[in-house]
């Protein structure tokens, strides 16, 4: 089938007290679930080193480009599968699985201090909190200012908006790898069907702010 639908996934691999990363554990359960007929679903591990985002990144986004590619990360203190609305620029300080950080504690040298998701993440989030899933999905803003905040902007500044950026718990806290994959399955089709009905979408900046208040220290 000529025009599958090309969609990227990836998790992140261990660090700092993560033995086991659950965003890739829950990213290779997604794989197994697939996202149906008409979605061709690539899956990655990607390195907590800033470099290596550098170098990866472009790789992701060149042709055939994805529809939409979304990074998954794992936060020590969530408790919901958390849709992040935006990445930041500035305020990479933390050091890497290679003890380092960019010296500018920037991504991008000339880049805006915030970039937002084309998707409305609260609608998302409502849609598969209204389905019956048995796992809870929250939004929020901050990313953490690591790993994950650092992929996801770099992500959307390279695709123009037309990314995602999900934070899951640790494994059994408290869901299952099963139950994880399951919710990123629900949030991707619901991505993708958003992003069918308006490609334009992007009327989502104002919305209220939520003050999700993460501490920088325990996700990537």
């Amino acid at each position: 089938m000529a025009n599958k639908k090309k969609v990227i996934v990836t998790g992140f691999e261990p660090f700092g007290g993560h033995a086991v990363n659950s965003s890739w554990v829950a990213v290779q359960e997604l794989e197994k679930l697939g996202l149906g007929e008409a979605v061709d679903l690539h899956v990655c591990e990607v390195p907590v080193e800033y470099q290596a985002v550098q170098d990866l990144l472009p790789s992701l986004w060149k042709e055939p480009q994805p529809q939409l590619v979304v990074h998954v990360g794992v936060s020590g203190l969530a408790t919901t599968v958390t849709l992040e609305q935006c990445g930041h620029n500035k305020g990479y300080k933390r050091l890497d699985n290679c003890s380092f950080c960019p010296a500018s504690q920037c991504c991008m040298d000339s880049g805006p201090d915030c970039i937002q998701s084309v998707l409305d993440m609260e609608t998302v989030c409502k849609t598969v909190n209204g389905s019956d899933l048995g796992v809870t999905l929250s939004v929020s803003k901050d990313a953490g200012r690591y790993l994950c905040d650092y992929t996801y902007y770099t992500s959307l500044y390279l695709g123009h908006g037309h990314s995602a950026f999900i934070h899951v718990p640790p494994l059994g806290k408290p869901y299952s790898s099963q139950d994880l994959g399951r919710a990123l399955q629900a949030a991707v089709q619901e991505m993708l069907k958003i992003l069918e009905l308006d490609p334009e979408h992007n009327k989502h900046c104002n919305h209220e702010q939520h003050h999700h208040h993460h501490h920088q220290h325990d996700h990537v």
